[in-house]
């Protein structure tokens, strides 16, 4: 059984991308304009879990990939709250990295968010708007990504911005989702190009991820493209390739590419690790400490519906993190936490804040001891995470509550 993005995907966890809703303009809690270092408000426990971000981790695995795409420049994505670390934190970080050429996000807000909290660089908002929020956005300096006929709109933004609005056309080879479909993208970008309120800076797709029909999908893409090219439309800078892309298309690195995942250290397919393509170091980490440790009897039970019974007599230990936190239900099918080097499995049920780990005939564990959930070591990786129980390694990181503090080291 897959655990990948593509199980994620296929379990109906896609972002939906729908043109002319309205997108909320608040920022989330610990996206504090400014501020690239969030900590814990003084009313938190002790006992809170947080979450790490690993600035030398981020850096190699820029690097990685940059070596990988022979240093074509990278639009880092950093939707989802920043795939879990804070969209304002991950962008501080890698904003001053010369291999980065700018930003995705999904959410207008997110985007605003970076504007806040000081970030130059390009932003691509790949998510829907309606009028006004385009108004706004480019306002802001943010391109969006268009697929639909704006054209009329877009000339009275550059009419009252006095200079063109620069975004990226989407195109749909095949996944369905959003985006021009290929065979009629010509009448628009056409259009598009056509008007002097408009700069095409980009024009990408997106793939599905399928072996096969990915082939398909780049020879569309290329096709379509070159047909603009030939006569004398200029689409800006072509993108394709996102974190899965890295380790089986290289022919659709293209201008530049668009990769999510592989930033952060963690390998969009567990198979992936193994290829020796790229060197990735995981550069989010969940840990809390230990709130509670006891003996359980034979017999005893534990969790919601006795989930666990004690055959023989054994110690175990309470964590104060459950689902609410973005741990998944399923880690209590065979997922490790480290307490003091060991890795201890989890059992019973995840509740909404707790989860128990089964430490065995000792007491080896005390109150306060730090547990790690995963992070960049052996066999917490969040790879490891998934493979032993099933959860996905984009669950992981994206479902991590946004009010937890994120702790930059």
């Amino acid at each position: 059984m897959k655990h990948s993005r593509r199980a994620f995907l296929e379990a109906g966890l896609t972002l939906p991308a729908v043109v002319g809703l309205p997108c909320a303009l608040h920022s989330a809690p610990e996206l504090a304009a400014g501020h690239s270092l969030v900590t814990a408000p003084a009313q938190d426990s002790s006992f809170d879990p947080w979450v790490e971000i690993h600035r030398d981790n981020l850096r190699h695995n820029v690097s990685e990939i940059s070596r990988r795409v022979s240093a074509r420049p990278i639009l880092a994505v950093i939707k989802n709250n920043g795939y879990g670390t804070g969209v304002a934190n991950i962008a501080q970080l890698l904003e001053p990295q010369r291999e980065i050429l700018g930003f995705a996000v999904v959410k207008l807000h997110e985007a605003f968010s970076l504007r806040d909290a000081g970030i130059r660089k390009p932003i691509l908002l790949l998510g829907p708007f309606d009028q006004q929020n385009l108004a706004d956005a480019i306002a802001r300096d943010i391109l969006p990504m268009v697929y639909t006929s704006v054209g009329l709109a877009l000339d009275r933004i550059a009419a009252k911005m006095q200079k063109p609005v620069a975004l990226h056309v989407c195109i749909d080879t095949g996944i369905g989702r959003v985006g021009v479909p290929y065979h009629q993208a010509a009448p628009l970008v056409g259009d598009l190009a056509a008007r002097k309120s408009v700069r095409i800076q980009g024009t990408m797709m997106t793939f599905t991820e399928d072996p096969d029909f990915d082939k398909e999908q780049l020879r569309r893409f290329n096709e379509t493209c070159s047909g603009f090219e030939k006569e004398g439309i200029a689409i800006g800078k072509k993108h394709a390739a996102s974190s899965f892309s890295l380790f089986q298309h290289p022919d659709a690195f293209l201008d530049m590419v668009r990769p999510g995942m592989a930033i952060y250290g963690i390998y969009s397919e567990n198979e992936f690790r193994h290829t020796g393509v790229l060197d990735l170091r995981p550069a989010i980490s969940l840990k809390a400490r230990v709130i509670y440790v006891k003996k359980l009897r034979k017999g005893d039970s534990a969790g919601y519906n006795r989930a666990y019974m004690a055959k023989d007599d054994v110690w175990v230990a309470t964590l104060p993190v459950g689902h609410a936190d973005g741990w998944p239900r399923n880690a209590a099918k065979g997922a490790k936490v480290r307490i003091n080097g060991d890795l201890y499995p989890v059992i019973a049920s995840v509740s909404a804040s707790h989860c128990i780990v089964e430490i065995g005939s000792e007491e080896k564990v005390k109150i306060g001891d730090v547990a790690t959930f995963f992070d960049a070591q052996p066999g917490s990786r969040p790879e490891d995470v998934s493979e032993s129980c099933g959860a996905s390694v984009y669950d992981l990181t994206m479902h991590l509550n946004p009010l937890l503090p994120r702790r930059i080291l």
